[in-house]
């Protein structure tokens, strides 16, 4: 049998691989495992530990990470595939797929094909208290989002965090979050831009305070501000349009564009646009040496 294991959600593809490999291990055994990854392996050396016999084993299992790597694979892909021998099964490992080749439309329809995609904010949330369960804890909804908007949208990251909050406590809280985890920078600008935003002015001063004082320089607040107010821009602009066209056209995180809606509920284009000259003349000005960039970045917070 041959399975595919597809897409951009690393964590998903591995989480699966794993799976599956120590299922057949355990049955098997290691040495009838064969793992090669297509940059750094021939065309030749793929079809050999294809379509050679097990050895010292009734089946073997043949992993290829990026086989694609190998432009021979792709061009014979079709013909090294199709008739595995019935004692192998064969994994391969394709995180970017171009659809528009036919070799993609032959895993599609020739093998196992599992794609997993990134999942969103929307998705993390549940992922986290499903997971936390399997791992002997538990986390409520509410504190599984705020532990992906206090982290960030990366499945890994979250995996790791939430194990590492299990084992001090497996009654994950706020509390623990706040304790255990460092808050992602775009996450913090985030709240300052909601601070700012909703005239919580002194809110929004003690975010930048602690920002500075974990030694983020003025410099990377303004990319990461210019960053928030892009997004401000796409959606404002994109009007009652729903979050997955936005995220699709734009390329950007359906996460993102789901908080950033409400954000700027209530805002026009000319308001952003307003902040985006604010924030440009700054970093203007930045670029002069008799400039305050510190003092200029609290006036923004200030006079938003």
């Amino acid at each position: 049998m041959v399975t595919t294991l597809a897409g951009e959600n690393g964590f998903g593809v591995q989480q699966e691989l794993r799976r599956l490999v120590d299922a057949f291990v355990q049955e098997h055994g290691d040495l009838a495992l064969v793992r090669m990854d297509g940059a750094e392996t021939t065309y030749a050396e793929m079809q050999q530990a294809i379509e050679s016999v097990p050895f010292l084993a009734s089946r073997k299992l043949v992993v290829l990470t990026t086989p694609s790597a190998q432009k021979e694979f792709i061009d014979r892909a079709t013909s090294v595939l199709k008739d595995v021998a019935d004692t192998t099964d064969v994994i391969i490992v394709e995180p970017k797929l171009d659809k528009r080749l036919s070799y993609y439309k032959f895993l599609k329809s020739h093998t196992e094909f599992h794609e997993h995609a990134q999942l969103d904010g929307g998705q993390l949330a549940p992922w986290l208290v499903r997971r936390a369960t399997e791992q002997g804890g538990s986390v409520s909804s509410a504190d599984a989002r705020y532990l992906v908007e206090r982290v960030g949208a990366n499945q890994q990251l979250l995996g790791n965090e939430l194990t590492k909050l299990i084992q001090y406590d497996p009654a994950v809280t706020r509390k623990t979050i706040d304790l255990l985890t460092e808050a992602n920078p775009h996450s913090t600008i985030f709240e300052l831009m909601d601070a700012v935003m909703s005239g919580q002015t002194a809110r929004a001063m003690r975010l930048y305070e602690e920002q500075r004082m974990l030694r983020v320089e003025p410099q990377q607040v303004i990319a990461m501000l210019a960053w928030q107010l892009h997004a401000m821009a796409v959606v404002v602009s994109a009007g009652s349009r729903s979050d997955a066209d936005v995220a699709r056209e734009a390329r950007m995180s359906p996460y993102v564009v789901k908080k950033t809606r409400g954000l700027v509920r209530g805002r026009t284009l000319r308001d952003v646009r307003e902040l985006v000259s604010k924030l440009l003349q700054i970093d203007t000005g930045s670029k002069s040496g008799a400039f305050d960039i510190d003092q200029a970045l609290r006036n923004f917070i200030v006079g938003a």
